[in-house]
């Protein structure tokens, strides 16, 4: 029975060590990464549910698809991808930190025949006299050596960046500090959303689940403006954004311009510009109204889905508006609402009145002529909000991981042998990378080497 638990221990050591599972877990973290990025994360929006079938979405909904990075596939897969990581370097560390420590400073004749880069000597100078020579030689040329005497003669060693070696290393430490971040961030971080009017705060942000969190700060909108190209679509939208403690201003962050790549970051929330709008409660809308037949404009003020009736019946509703008509119609531009109109006995009608083009609205040979004179209707700002405690450690993990990398690919275990002998010294080099690099610097060590006196 022990011979059997223990080979069986052995088979799952030997699994979560394997090469093959890391490339498995690999292609597999990226082919999903591919997914979160097609597919929508968070709340779907409602065209894109108008889209697709049910049957997809009830499959997609059930896989986590549409919060994939913190669905329990994908996290059971970094966790096996952690388990994996640790293991390969708990298994080849001991050896790679042996190898390091405890060098082979005494070259066999095995060895020395394996190497390419060599180069050998006469000498009629004594064997000490050799070894103190070359001592110093390689101290001032490349490292200081270990000398060490055997069968007669002395072998020097020296070596240079043995710790790049531990390089690799540092890239899977790095790995499991960005996932012990990713932890924290999911675990006590979160993510919401929050509408600010002009002129008013707000002290708490509203999370993806619909849960009000509260900041621990009052957080105000000064201002919002919008700029459109002239296709319509907004070219910049910003807000200039005032944080409160306790009712005052916070020095630093008071009238802060927050705009898209461009937040706002307080006690670690950070707030991004999101989207805009105009607020439909506390404004009005102004339009006239005159008759064909002659007479006083009618002048009156609605708020949006607001209703006036005319003294012959006639009714009229505000149905919505928009700052920038442009993107709707192309060919005008400026403020514009869209009204449903109904005449006494007849149906309604619904058209838009454009506020710079009265001209365009008195075209209709209708018996009213409306005309929007604009409104006094403050615009709100969207935020993205975000809180993510980990964030530090990611970055702590994105720097060892550079770290590890230039380590790992541009740094080399360089080591050189000297084995003095009477009448003879013969030089061995080698570089665990870029030999061809190393070769160049060893060709300058050989030239200096052989124009020795000894």
């Amino acid at each position: 029975m022990a011979t059997t638990e223990r080979n069986f221990v052995q088979k799952v050591w030997d699994f979560f060590c394997s090469l093959k599972l890391t490339i498995f877990l690999l292609i597999s973290l990226a082919l999903t990464s591919v997914i979160g990025t097609i597919l929508p994360q968070g709340p779907l929006p409602p065209e894109y549910v108008a889209e697709i079938s049910p049957i997809k979405l009830q499959i997609y909904t059930k896989l986590g698809f549409f919060d994939m990075y913190h669905s329990w596939w994908f996290i059971a897969l970094l966790y096996i991808f952690s388990i994996n990581l640790i293991s390969c370097s708990i298994k080849r560390l001991p050896h790679v930190f042996k190898f390091i420590t405890e060098p082979t400073t005494i070259l066999g004749e095995s060895l020395r025949n394996s190497f390419s880069l060599k180069k050998e000597l006469a000498i009629s100078a004594s064997v000490e006299a050799g070894r103190d020579k070359l001592a110093e030689f390689l101290a001032k040329e490349f490292a200081t050596p270990v000398v060490n005497e055997h069968n007669g003669e002395y072998h020097l060693f020296a070596q240079k960046n043995a710790w790049c070696r531990l390089g690799v290393y540092v890239v899977h430490l790095s790995i499991l500090v960005i996932f012990v971040g990713a932890i924290i961030g999911s675990l006590f971080g979160f993510k919401g959303f929050v509408t600010i009017v002009e002129g008013s705060s707000v002290s708490s942000i509203e999370s993806r689940n619909g849960q009000q969190i509260p900041l621990g700060f009052d957080l105000r909108c000064d201002q919002f403006n919008v700029t459109f190209y002239n296709t319509g679509s907004p070219k910049e939208f910003k807000s200039i954004l005032t944080v409160l403690e306790n009712g005052q201003p916070v020095k630093d962050y008071t009238n802060v311009r927050v705009v898209v790549n461009d937040p706002l970051t307080y006690k670690g929330f950070t707030f991004y510009q999101s989207s805009y709008g105009q607020a439909t409660e506390g404004g009005e809308h102004f339009f006239t109204a005159t008759r064909r037949s002659g007479g006083a404009p009618e002048q009156f003020a609605l708020s949006e889905g607001g209703v006036a009736t005319f003294k012959d019946g006639t009714t009229f509703k505000l149905l919505e508006t928009t700052p920038e008509v442009r993107q709707f119609m192309p060919d005008f531009s400026g403020p514009a609402a869209r009204i449903e109109v109904t005449f006494k006995g007849k149906s309604p009608q619904t058209f838009i009145v454009l506020k710079n083009y009265p001209e365009i609205n008195a075209q209709r040979n209708d018996e009213l002529t409306f005309n929007y004179l604009g409104s006094n209707a403050k615009m709100y700002t969207g935020l993205q909000v975000a809180k993510d405690p980990g964030v530090w450690v990611v970055w702590l993990g994105c720097a060892l991981m550079v770290a590890g990398i230039f380590i790992a690919f541009f740094m080399s275990h360089k080591r050189v042998w000297v084995i003095v002998s009477k009448g003879h010294i013969r030089m061995y080099a080698n570089a665990n990378k870029n030999q061809a690099a190393f070769q160049m610097q060893f060709d300058t060590l050989a030239d200096k080497f052989t124009n020795l006196k000894i």
